[in-house]
Parts: C-alpha cells; sequence; structure tokens
C-alpha cells in the first residue's frame, strides 16, 4: 500500500519533540510547505547517537529540509552524520577537502572561476544513474547580506499540477546531463572525455519516494529532453514534437520556480541545512559578489529512480 505524508495542514504545530535519546528537538517549521528549523540539537551528538539521528531523519521525510544554526562541528562530525544516511559521492567537477575525501568545497572566492552552477533550480546529480539521495551543507563564511539558498517541495509541485498533464506525463522519461551543463564550459575534448565518464542519465519523469511512496516531479535544469515523446499517441505532426515536447518539457520545469513550494534561507556560520534530494530542488543565490560564500557538502549516493 502506497504511503503519504500528511497535508501540510496536518503536519506538527512548531513545538518540541522528545527524542528516545533523552533530550527535545524544537521544531519551527518556516512555511505551510516544505522546511524546518531545528534547535536544541548538535549534528556532532547525532553522528554517535543512533537515536537522535532517527528523530532526524523522520523529520527529513516529513520536512524535505532541515536548517539547524550555531552547528560548530568538526569536519570529521560532519561526514560521520551524512555517512548515517549512506555512502558519501564525490564530485567529479568541484573539488574536495583533500583532507576530507567526500566533503566538496562549494567555494565563491574574489578569484573563483566565472561558471554559475549552482543558480539554477536543480537536484543535485540527476546526471548520474545513480542521484544523489541527499546532501549535508555547512555554512564556513557568508556574505553579511546575501547568498541565501531556496529549496522546493517537488511532491508538491506535482500534486498541484492540472489531472490532465499529470495523465499525459504518466510513463514519461527524460535525459539528464553533465555534459550540457558543467561540461558547457570546458574545451571539447575535455567535454566528451566527461561524458563518456558519465553517459546521460535517463530517469522517470514522475519518480516515487522509495521511503515514503510520495510521487514528484523529478525535472530539472540538467534535464535535456523527453526519450520516449515521440509515439503516435503525442505526435500527430513534427510540430507537436518540436517545440511541442520542449515546450511541455520547459512548462514542468518552470513548476519549480512558483514561491508556494518554496522556502528560502539565510545562511550564517556554522548554519547547515539538510535537505531529501529526492523530493526537492535548490538553487544558490549568487547576488553577492564581490563578497565571499564558502560551503562545504556531504552528498550521500542515492538509489536508482523509479
Amino acid at each position: 500500500m502506497e504511503k503519504t505524508l500528511a497535508p501540510p495542514e496536518a503536519r506538527p504545530a512548531p513545538g518540541s519533540i522528545r527524542t528516545r535519546s533523552g533530550g527535545s528537538i524544537e521544531v519551527h517549521p518556516l512555511t505551510c510547505t516544505i522546511g524546518a528549523e531545528l534547535t536544541g540539537v548538535n549534528l556532532g551528538d547525532a553522528s554517535r547517537d543512533d537515536d537522535l539521528f532517527a528523530e532526524i531523519k523522520a523529520l527529513l521525510l516529513t520536512y524535505k529540509v532541515l536548517f539547524l544554526r550555531d552547528q560548530d562541528i568538526t569536519r570529521a562530525e560532519h561526514l560521520a552524520f551524512a555517512g548515517r544516511f549512506g555512502r558519501l559521492e564525490d564530485h567529479p567537477v568541484v573539488g574536495s577537502d583533500p583532507d576530507h575525501p567526500g566533503l566538496v568545497r562549494i567555494y565563491k572566492d574574489l578569484d573563483s572561476p566565472p561558471e554559475h552552477y549552482e543558480n539554477a533550480l536543480h537536484t543535485d546529480g540527476t546526471w548520474r544513474a545513480n542521484p544523489s539521495m541527499g546532501a549535508v551543507l555547512r555554512c564556513i563564511e557568508t556574505p553579511p547580506v546575501g547568498g541565501d539558498t531556496i529549496w522546493v517541495n517537488m511532491t508538491e509541485a506535482y500534486r498541484r499540477l492540472p489531472e490532465h498533464i499529470k495523465t499525459q506525463i504518466q510513463g514519461l522519461r527524460a535525459r539528464h546531463s553533465i555534459e550540457a551543463t558543467f561540461g558547457a564550459v570546458l574545451p571539447q575534448k575535455k567535454r566528451y572525455e566527461l561524458k563518456t565518464r558519465f553517459p546521460d542519465a535517463e530517469h522517470p519523469v514522475v519518480r516515487t519516494h522509495p521511503e515514503t511512496g510520495e510521487q514528484s516531479l523529478f525535472v530539472n535544469a540538467f534535464t535535456t529532453h523527453f526519450v520516449n515523446y515521440h509515439t503516435p499517441e503525442n505526435v500527430r505532426f513534427g510540430q507537436d514534437y518540436a517545440p511541442g515536447a520542449g515546450l511541455l518539457l520547459n512548462y514542468l520545469i518552470g513548476q519549480a520556480a512558483i514561491p508556494e513550494y518554496q522556502v528560502r534561507w539565510r545562511w550564517t556560520p556554522n548554519s547547515v541545512a539538510i535537505w531529501d534530494n529526492r523530493s526537492t530542488q535548490h538553487y544558490a543565490v549568487q547576488d553577492y559578489w564581490p563578497a565571499v560564500r564558502r560551503m562545504e557538502r556531504a552528498g550521500i549516493v542515492g538509489d536508482r529512480p523509479f
């Protein structure tokens, strides 16, 4: 039987949750749709405490992204906490801390390359056959103003689609490409090498969450095209496919821009975000140059979407 979460209006009100480990976590929902800030918990402790970690994971499945401030934890504790969700992954383009493999450094310094990767609504690693399950992102340094990050509830985005659109996209699959995104700034030879290492991945347009059973819209900035749209049922004339299929894909990708599905987080040093990559998208707002922004992320290997 498919499991579903309570609608936003039925979710727990802000308050204190008594943990099995004897402490309490204060939960403060940030919007009616997505996101909650947790207080009274330290992720260093959660990296060593099975019960405390289980409480945080349960809250993550409910709110999809969790936020904490004043997390003065070590890099080892950061990795240990994230590693409780699953095996950690590296990134083929963005470098890791040399002493802490798997801790990806997203540093925007004054001498950083001009490429923009984060300021697009995206789901991490959908160009992989097994996209990221989620991530734990910690702020090291942030501008005094700007540099926020936005997360989007793609389960809600799918739930509120018109029924005829849901029918139209049922069973559709799409391609996701690192070559067309991260690879676009590379010389042709290196771009081809990147695609050889990471061939375009194919995923369902609507994926099912393996733990909650919820369905989410699963297209984003890495998605290039549908792979099984050109059928007699969908295409009478060429125009039905081009631009027809592309217009439909753009419409679906555009759902992530609807504010009712979003939460926006203002960073402070040692603040942390934990998100479920299987049901969200995010966007790092790059409005702060020439200020500096340094973040460290532990990404978690996911499963194959279905």
